[in-house]
């Protein structure tokens, strides 16, 4: 089973005194990076929040949004007279320049800055727990949206893979003509230096017989079988492996590169790039695995 690290979740609760909304949102990176923007006096509880997310989450660019509104009057916002009463006497003082005396200044100084003071009250044990219930029900929520889009995630990725092992066994029925191609061309080859008086008999042989093995690419085909089964087998694993897939794929490519290099066949270069084509869309859909 694989996870996307593409996810959203939302929780909420309240308490007599409070209503809290908690939204996390996640999308690729290579590590952890969590984004915590919550209330100033839940500052103390920030690296226990942050453990929780992490201890679930994993990996990705993380935002989460904490947002606690008071649901009582005594925790609402109170006016500041004395910066309302400063707002007041400048206007008094624009209106007599302007000569716009009649203006009702109230409606406008309500809405300038520092006039209301938001209380930072002592936040309780009840409503901390609320919060913590509403953060972890927010993870749970991106937790099971990751599961959905890695179960998507899943299926193409093991789709392509299976591409290229069917492409790998459609290589069997160009090698036999290719090796008949291959011998040929050496036949031709070496009958016009073996008329060369300076060849050196001994050393074409070894020639011959380097560049024969240099073309074989039976191992190439083993490697690749075994790897793409490795990676299928860990695609199906209980947790999910984003970097692991990523080194598997990894090996995968070389594979196919050799085999494309060895090939020295137009039928079998075509094969090859077939199949980079499918690694390279896997490659792609790996960057999003947790």
């Amino acid at each position: 089973m694989i996870k996307s690290m593409t996810g959203y979740g939302k929780g909420v609760g309240s308490t007599e005194s409070i209503n809290v909304i908690v939204e996390i949102r996640s999308l690729n990176s290579k590590q952890l990076d969590i984004n915590l923007r919550l209330p100033q006096n839940l500052k103390f509880k920030e690296i226990e929040l942050r453990n929780a997310v992490g201890s679930v989450l994993k990996r990705g660019k993380v935002d989460v949004s904490i947002l606690v509104e008071q649901s009582t009057a005594e925790s609402a916002s109170v006016l500041n007279l004395e910066m309302a009463k400063h707002y007041f006497y400048e206007l008094e003082q624009l209106a007599a320049v302007t000569g716009q005396n009649s203006i009702d200044y109230i409606p406008i100084i309500v809405k300038m800055p520092d006039v209301f003071i938001a209380k930072t009250s002592e936040i309780s044990d009840d409503d901390v727990a609320v919060i913590v219930q509403s953060l972890n029900d927010a993870i749970t929520g991106v937790d099971a949206f990751r599961e959905k889009e890695g179960a998507v995630l899943e299926k193409d990725i093991k789709s392509r893979v299976e591409t290229i092992l069917v492409l790998l066994d459609s290589v069997d029925k160009f090698e036999n003509q290719r090796i008949v191609n291959i011998k040929e061309r050496i036949k031709n080859n070496v009958s016009k230096f073996v008329k060369d008086p300076e060849t050196d008999k001994n050393r074409l042989e070894q020639e011959i017989i380097y560049y024969i093995e240099k073309l074989d690419i039976t191992e190439e085909k083993v490697r690749l079988l075994n790897n793409c089964n490795y990676f299928l087998e860990t695609l199906n694993n209980s947790t999910s492996s984003g970097k692991k897939l990523g080194f598997i794929s990894q090996e995968i490519g070389r594979e196919i590169n050799t085999l494309g290099s060895k090939a020295n066949d137009s039928n079998l270069q075509k094969i090859v790039v077939l199949m980079k084509d499918e690694l390279e869309k896997i490659k792609e859909q790996l960057f999003n695995i947790l």
